[in-house]
């Protein structure tokens, strides 16, 4: 796979709104990034037109932004709903989803009823599948309020709902209209949560841009302090290198499976522990450091490149160390989670690897090796 560029400018951006283009012909949107758009009324002009407005929310995020929401919105529809979910990975499931079309319905939503997605990735991928199934489509807008729903869940149009055997196995690719990064969001991020976004950042420096990994090396400590500058920075640079994949590649044939770096190796810890015991973002981290050093065991990398990388992600709050999910093969129980993968063909698992600093690729990888990684990179 040939190495994208991705020109990175000289300086962090400190302009208050940046505006980053997805561009997918009919499908194109924008990602407007900056501070305060929730109560900026030109954020929301130029949506499609409906009377009814449907706000998709959690129990968590709804007493912190839903009203400010619904305010700036209520000038656009004749109606604007709200339908409050269970917090959590755990709710990520059918019986949660139902919870969306019983307020559709309950309401008497039409197909022209605009859905808004406030929240985390959870909230997003669900509102977006949602959107995508009701009525066979209908319209909706991100509204990320987590680091992690901001710099990758909420742009590109992935959709979905676990199963207990494997995440984000039931789903669609579906566009949202557009996404509306607010940084103000990020100030009520606890802890643990700004650390599980900071996974999805990281990873687009090996991935396709070492300036950036550079870059988030030498200001890991502000982007831990909630620099202002510092997070805008991360999110739009994110943003554009998701942008020109997801550009590429809408419905991941090729280029975007590059954005699955660390996820095979993350989500067989989060189904292997039960959804929501380990955030995404932690999983990933330590999914990343996992998948470094099979790459360096397939020869594509070196140990220097391997422990920078560690360190990196061990700065930004996050495992290095994989959980032990069954004391009698953990390797065997994290390769049965990894056969169920997306990326699987045939069972055969296909493994996102560092092709050299600043490129990936996929291959498969012997089943020993893949133990001795295990084995090598778990508590």
């Amino acid at each position: 796979m040939s190495e994208p560029t991705f020109p990175l400018p000289a300086a962090p951006q400190t302009a208050p709104v940046q505006t980053v283009a997805i561009s997918l012909d009919d499908r194109s949107y924008d990602i407007q990034i900056g501070q305060g758009l929730l109560g900026r009324p030109e954020t929301w002009a130029g949506l499609p037109k409906a009377s009814t407005a449907m706000i998709v929310t959690n129990d968590t995020i709804a007493p912190l932004y839903e009203a400010a929401l619904r305010s700036a919105i209520a000038p656009h529809y004749k109606q604007v709903h709200t339908v409050v979910l269970p917090d959590g990975e755990a709710h990520k499931d059918w019986q949660t989803l139902n919870l969306i079309f019983d307020a559709l319905l309950g309401h008497g939503c039409d197909r022209k009823t605009v859905l808004f997605a406030l929240g985390g990735g959870v909230v997003g991928d669900m509102t977006g599948f949602a959107a995508a199934s009701y009525m066979r489509g209908v319209p909706f807008v991100q509204v990320p309020t987590t680091l992690l729903s901001q710099v990758d869940s909420s742009v590109g149009g992935k959709t979905a709902i676990n199963h207990p055997l494997g995440k984000n196995m039931i789903g669609a690719f579906y566009q949202p209209v557009r996404v509306v990064c607010d940084l103000n969001t990020l100030v009520t991020l606890p802890p643990r949560e700004l650390s599980a976004g900071l996974a999805e950042v990281i990873k687009y420096g090996p991935i396709a841009d070492m300036d950036f990994l550079d870059w988030i090396e030498a200001n890991i400590d502000a982007l831990m302090a909630q620099d202002p500058a510092a997070m805008a920075h991360a999110v739009q640079r994110s943003c554009e290198i998701k942008a020109w994949v997801v550009g590429q590649d809408e419905r991941e044939a090729g280029l975007r499976v590059i954005l699955n770096f660390g996820h095979t190796f993350g989500h067989a810890i989060e189904a292997g522990l039960g959804f929501g015991v380990w955030l995404h973002g932690e999983a990933v981290g330590c999914g990343m450091v996992m998948a470094a050093e099979l790459s360096q065991r397939l020869g594509k990398v070196d140990a220097a490149f391997v422990a920078r990388l560690r360190a990196i992600i061990e700065r930004a709050g996050l495992p290095v160390r994989g959980p032990v999910i069954d004391a009698a093969d953990n390797a065997g129980h994290y390769i049965e989670h990894m056969r169920l993968d997306k990326k699987a063909i045939g069972g055969d698992i296909q493994f996102v690897v560092i092709d050299g600093p600043g490129k990936a690729a996929v291959c498969g990888a012997p089943d020993a090796m893949v133990r001795e990684v295990i084995n090598t990179c778990c508590a």
